[in-house]
Protein backbone atom coordinates (compact mmCIF):
# COMPACT_ATOMS: atom_id res chain seq x y z
CA UNK A 1 0.00 0.00 0.00
CA UNK A 2 1.33 3.29 -0.85
CA UNK A 3 1.66 5.94 1.64
CA UNK A 4 1.50 9.76 1.74
CA UNK A 5 5.47 10.20 1.93
CA UNK A 6 6.81 10.85 -1.66
CA UNK A 7 10.55 10.53 -2.67
CA UNK A 8 12.75 12.77 -4.41
CA UNK A 9 10.88 11.89 -7.98
CA UNK A 10 7.18 13.37 -6.55
CA UNK A 11 6.13 9.87 -6.21
CA UNK A 12 4.07 7.96 -4.29
CA UNK A 13 6.79 6.10 -1.78
CA UNK A 14 5.75 2.14 -1.32
CA UNK A 15 6.67 0.96 2.26
CA UNK A 16 8.02 -2.71 1.21
CA UNK A 17 9.47 -5.46 3.18
CA UNK A 18 12.20 -7.76 2.10
CA UNK A 19 13.05 -10.95 3.82
CA UNK A 20 16.56 -11.84 5.60
CA UNK A 21 17.24 -14.30 2.52
CA UNK A 22 16.14 -11.67 -0.08
CA UNK A 23 18.28 -9.02 0.86
CA UNK A 24 21.32 -10.89 0.27
CA UNK A 25 20.68 -11.37 -3.69
CA UNK A 26 21.30 -13.60 -6.09
CA UNK A 27 24.70 -13.39 -8.04
CA UNK A 28 23.97 -13.61 -11.74
CA UNK A 29 25.74 -13.41 -14.84
CA UNK A 30 23.58 -14.59 -17.55
CA UNK A 31 19.37 -14.17 -18.32
CA UNK A 32 17.08 -16.43 -20.05
CA UNK A 33 14.34 -14.68 -21.51
CA UNK A 34 11.61 -16.54 -22.54
CA UNK A 35 7.54 -15.91 -22.80
CA UNK A 36 4.26 -16.88 -23.75
CA UNK A 37 1.00 -14.80 -24.82
CA UNK A 38 0.19 -14.31 -21.14
CA UNK A 39 3.87 -13.99 -19.42
CA UNK A 40 7.74 -13.60 -19.58
CA UNK A 41 9.83 -15.81 -17.74
CA UNK A 42 13.34 -14.26 -16.54
CA UNK A 43 15.20 -16.87 -15.34
CA UNK A 44 18.81 -15.67 -13.71
CA UNK A 45 21.75 -17.94 -13.76
CA UNK A 46 25.06 -17.86 -12.28
CA UNK A 47 27.27 -19.83 -15.24
CA UNK A 48 30.40 -21.26 -14.64
CA UNK A 49 31.26 -23.48 -17.41
CA UNK A 50 30.89 -26.09 -17.85
CA UNK A 51 27.38 -25.39 -16.48
CA UNK A 52 25.37 -23.13 -14.69
CA UNK A 53 22.62 -22.62 -12.40
CA UNK A 54 19.37 -20.70 -12.08
CA UNK A 55 19.57 -18.48 -8.93
CA UNK A 56 15.74 -16.88 -9.38
CA UNK A 57 13.03 -16.77 -11.60
CA UNK A 58 10.92 -14.04 -12.06
CA UNK A 59 7.62 -14.18 -14.35
CA UNK A 60 6.04 -10.77 -14.90
CA UNK A 61 2.85 -9.99 -17.15
CA UNK A 62 3.80 -8.31 -20.95
CA UNK A 63 3.01 -4.83 -19.23
CA UNK A 64 5.35 -5.19 -16.43
CA UNK A 65 8.18 -6.38 -18.49
CA UNK A 66 7.66 -2.93 -20.76
CA UNK A 67 7.69 -0.59 -17.53
CA UNK A 68 11.15 -2.66 -16.38
CA UNK A 69 12.76 -2.29 -19.58
CA UNK A 70 11.65 1.43 -19.45
CA UNK A 71 12.80 2.02 -15.80
CA UNK A 72 16.12 0.44 -16.76
CA UNK A 73 16.63 2.76 -19.55
CA UNK A 74 16.26 5.59 -17.22
CA UNK A 75 18.55 3.91 -15.25
CA UNK A 76 21.23 3.56 -17.34
CA UNK A 77 20.90 6.59 -18.86
CA UNK A 78 21.66 8.32 -15.45
CA UNK A 79 24.26 5.89 -14.54
CA UNK A 80 26.52 6.77 -17.38
CA UNK A 81 25.35 10.67 -17.47
CA UNK A 82 26.51 10.24 -13.91
CA UNK A 83 30.13 7.41 -14.11
CA UNK A 84 30.65 7.57 -18.11
CA UNK A 85 29.94 5.41 -20.89
CA UNK A 86 29.93 1.61 -19.75
CA UNK A 87 31.80 -0.64 -22.10
CA UNK A 88 30.59 -3.79 -22.76
CA UNK A 89 32.96 -7.19 -22.55
CA UNK A 90 32.79 -9.04 -25.46
CA UNK A 91 31.12 -12.54 -25.38
CA UNK A 92 33.51 -15.45 -24.72
CA UNK A 93 33.64 -18.09 -27.33
CA UNK A 94 32.87 -20.97 -24.53
CA UNK A 95 29.72 -18.34 -23.09
CA UNK A 96 26.32 -20.89 -24.10
CA UNK A 97 23.70 -19.71 -26.53
CA UNK A 98 20.58 -19.19 -24.26
CA UNK A 99 17.19 -18.94 -26.34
Amino acid sequence: MADERSTGRDKPRLDIKIGEEEIKGRYANLVRVQHTREEFILDFINYVPPQGAVTSRVVMSPGHVKRLLRALADDLRRYEASFGDIVEAPTAPEDPQIN
